[in-house]
């Protein structure tokens, strides 16, 4: 299977950049996005052949995610089953014969870590919401995680450090939900790869100079390892300040 995940940060401007000349090209079996920042009526893909499941935000023009999928999955749910984390469309969870899917647009922490809190609140609530989902069987989930791991998943770590998304308490959340059982694909496969991210700010000319930050994923439950085929960081692809993220699995 040939999986994409890709934060579009709004869905109809991406689509006046391309997006549906690589929706097309890469043909996954499996494509989601996150801060498709629409509500429901508000967009209409010509994409035949999939199934479309949408969780919008509350709030206009704010987060939201989608899942295309060409096979139907058994059930489909949103959001975490928690009230104060489901009204900002973050979550979506598809139910296959072999598998859990989740696509997941973590909240950012924010401007003098306004968020980050709360953004501890949802760690602690997801991983529990993957660890029960796994209880099952095994669980994928990807999206944008807003957070850099480790050093060599961005490229000016000593400026950031403590900035949103490089906040030490952050990054040991990611280690947390790392060691509880589930593997981070692509560093599964390029452990030591630098200069590789997913992300980049619109200013300072960032994505020309490659100064991004590597926090979009696909993560796995560690029973998948041996299946685990390859991932990729499309970094070629624009359309958004994030760049598409590829899981192959054989499953």
């Amino acid at each position: 299977m040939k999986l994409i995940s890709w934060n579009v940060n709004g869905l109809r401007a991406c689509v006046q950049k391309g997006f549906l000349d690589f929706f097309k090209e890469i043909d996954a079996d499996i494509f989601c996005v996150q801060e498709t920042k629409l509500q429901s009526g508000q967009i209409d893909l010509p994409i035949d052949g999939y199934h479309q499941y949408w969780n919008y935000a509350e709030k206009k023009g704010y987060s939201g995610t989608a899942v295309f999928t060409k096979k139907e999955p058994l059930s489909v749910s949103y959001g975490l089953g928690i009230e104060q984390h489901d009204k900002e469309g973050r979550v979506i969870t598809l139910e296959y014969d072999s598998f859990y899917f989740v696509t997941v647009y973590t909240p950012n922490s924010q401007n003098e870590l306004k968020r980050l809190d709360y953004r501890m609140e949802w760690e602690d609530d997801f991983l529990k919401y993957l660890k029960n989902l796994e209880k099952t069987k095994p669980v994928i989930f990807c999206g944008d995680l807003n957070v850099a791991h480790n050093e060599i998943d961005l490229k000016n770590p000593k400026t950031n450090r403590n900035n949103a998304g490089f906040t030490d308490a952050e990054r040991a959340k990611m280690t947390a939900l790392l060691d509880s059982g589930f593997t981070d694909t692509y560093r599964h496969f390029y452990p030591d790869t630098e200069g590789v991210y997913s992300w980049w700010s619109y200013r300072f000319k960032a994505r020309e100079k490659n100064a991004g930050w590597r926090i979009d994923y696909f993560c796995t439950s560690k029973s998948l390892d041996e299946k685990l085929v390859d991932a990729k960081i499309h970094t070629d692809i624009f359309g958004s300040d994030h760049c598409p993220v590829e899981l192959d699995i054989d499953i």
